[in-house]
């Protein structure tokens, strides 16, 4: 079975999308196979242009430029999530504030 990726991020400071985040997703070995931005609505609804295998990949989200770009500082440059990926659609949520972040198994 496939996989595909999607994320989606929110700034729990202003409760509103996260609009222009980097994100990349890496495999186990650190190769990136994906990448883009996040979208007005703070989503990517799919990281790769084909599905991937199940395993354990990696998304970073670049937190560092996106709190730049609005004049805010941050101690989280980069937000990295690992996670196992067994088959069919895999959601990764990121709530964000510049001192703080949180992230769990979407649908």
């Amino acid at each position: 079975m496939s996989v595909t990726v999607s994320t989606h991020v929110l700034d729990a400071v202003t409760g509103t999308p996260a609009a222009a985040v980097v994100v990349r997703l890496t495999d186990s070995g650190g190769s990136e196979i994906g990448s883009g931005r996040t979208d007005a609505d703070g989503r990517i609804g799919a990281i790769t242009a084909a599905p991937i295998p199940p395993g354990r990949y990696r998304l970073s989200f670049d937190t560092g430029e996106w709190f730049r770009g609005r004049g805010r500082d941050t101690f989280y440059p980069e937000v990295v999530i690992a996670f196992d990926a067994s088959g069919g659609h895999t959601h990764v949520p990121l709530l964000l504030s510049p001192f703080a972040y949180s992230t769990y198994r979407g649908s």
